[in-house]
């Protein structure tokens, strides 16, 4: 790919990308006027902007190669034509009306075709998005470069007026050859590292499940619990892409470490309300001495799977806390663990829950509420929801990721007011079947008293 593709490409569409934004932000704020100003609304929208805006820029590149194969127009219009019917195809199989729903949202199909349809797409979906994104920033900074540069020429003559000024039209700053190919070839390489990425997270990274270990000291824990264990396991998405066969390899996984009590902090289906009763035969043989409890997540409430999935939970003698708490004992000592729904965001009736005495320890799936946990002086809050951004830039800096804008509390631990927070990454993936940086991840949290 040369540079000047892509400075042509935002030339000639600088107007749609401009206009996309202010488009989409008016219908934001007509649609959901009491939303507007969230910060996260608005990165979702700059997210959406840039979706759009990269499937103009790949598809035109794909005709570019195309093109000096089959060079002339009317093979080039062939070409074109080929390309969106391809494109077409692959959006309305995913998102459009091919059956009585769309297709993310019906009854999970796990037939091999429709998984490498439905992979193949968000395969190009999300390397596109990411692609252009690079392609950006790099285009951004090569414009920045030769501004300074220009800026600097002027300042210099300016200073200096003997030095004969630059001609009308002389380049600012003529690249040597060795520059330019340097600067395709980095070109290049930038836009096809997302790509590369983005199977390497389809086909490997999803699975690629991490035991973290974490030690957590809390001042108001009972002697009788210091080295206690509890096995944390969130966000299964029973799907396609989260086969019951793999949920029940956690369950191997987790039986293994023996912990003393486990918790589970919800989103056990994806879309499939079906799926109910598979996810939770697979989740069945968790085992541990001082129970298996869990709370809802947000998809639960989506799916209206609630009342199904804690009495199918119950007749494997695994509670699930609904605004309810109970105490975990161990040598007459007690804490105690509360329960509650993802859609309680206030955590409403927390405070007549806790225990005045003893450490409280919350299952509450949205970290977003860790801030309104924290005041009510909960101990230890324990959530999932983020799948530790499924798109993790983790490496640059803690919390950065390219989706889950919703909160800052993005994965593992955090502290605030003297309450404490752990963010599990979760099993499984939802909105694309891609882990990049953010490994699943099963959390063994071994707790130890202050001093």
């Amino acid at each position: 790919m040369k540079m000047a593709s892509i400075i042509r490409f935002l030339t000639t569409y600088k107007r749609i990308i401009v206009f996309l934004p202010v488009f989409a932000l008016a219908a934001l704020i007509l649609i959901q006027p009491d939303e507007f100003g969230r910060i996260a609304d608005l990165c979702l929208l700059a997210i959406l902007v840039m979706l759009i805006a990269s499937q103009f820029f790949w598809i035109r590149r794909i005709l570019d190669i195309g093109e000096r194969f089959l060079p002339g127009k009317p093979r080039r219009n062939f070409l074109a034509v080929v390309a969106g019917l391809v494109y077409l195809f692959f959006f309305i199989y995913n998102f459009g009306p091919l059956t009585s729903s769309f297709h993310i949202l019906r009854t999970a199909d796990t037939r091999l075709g429709s998984v490498l349809m439905e992979g193949a797409f968000w395969w190009w979906l999300v390397g596109s998005w990411a692609g252009f994104v690079l392609v950006i920033v790099f285009w951004t900074a090569d414009r920045a470069k030769r501004s300074t540069a220009w800026l600097y020429r002027k300042a210099r003559d300016a200073a200096a007026p003997h030095i004969a000024p630059l001609q009308p039209g002389a380049p600012i700053d003529p690249p040597s050859p060795d520059r330019r190919r340097f600067l395709q070839q980095t070109a290049i390489a930038l836009s096809a590292t997302p790509f590369v990425a983005s199977a390497y997270g389809l086909l490997y990274g999803r699975l690629d499940l991490e035991v973290t270990r974490r030690r957590i000291v809390l001042s108001r824990l009972p002697k009788a619990f210091e080295g206690f264990r509890i096995a944390q396991l969130s966000d299964f998405h029973i799907s396609p892409f989260m086969l019951a066969e793999e949920i029940r390899r956690c369950v191997t996984i987790t039986n293994g470490l023996q912990p003393d009590l486990v918790v589970m902090t919800g989103d056990f289906v994806a879309w499939d309300p079906e799926a109910d009763r598979e996810v939770v035969q697979a989740l069945s043989g968790l085992r541990a001495p001082y129970g298996v409890f869990g709370c809802l997540g947000n998809h639960e409430t989506e799916t209206e799977t609630q009342e199904s999935i804690i009495r199918l939970f119950a007749a494997q003698n695994v509670r699930i806390l609904r605004q309810e708490h109970v105490p975990v004992q161990v040598r007459g000592e007690a804490l105690n663990l509360i329960g509650v729904d993802d859609e309680n965001g206030r955590l409403r009736g927390v405070k007549e829950l806790m225990m005045p005495d003893t450490v409280n320890i919350l299952l509450n799936h949205d970290p977003s509420n860790f801030d309104r946990a924290a005041r009510l002086g909960i101990d230890l809050t324990l959530a999932g929801h983020t799948h530790g951004g499924q798109l993790s830039l983790e490496f640059l800096r803690r919390g950065l990721c390219l989706s889950r804008l919703e909160t800052p509390y993005v994965s593992g631990w955090y502290e605030k007011s003297g309450s404490q927070l752990y963010v599990n990454r979760g099993i499984g993936t939802t909105g694309f079947p891609i882990r990049v940086g953010a490994r699943p991840e099963i959390t063994l949290i071994d707790l130890a008293c202050k001093g």
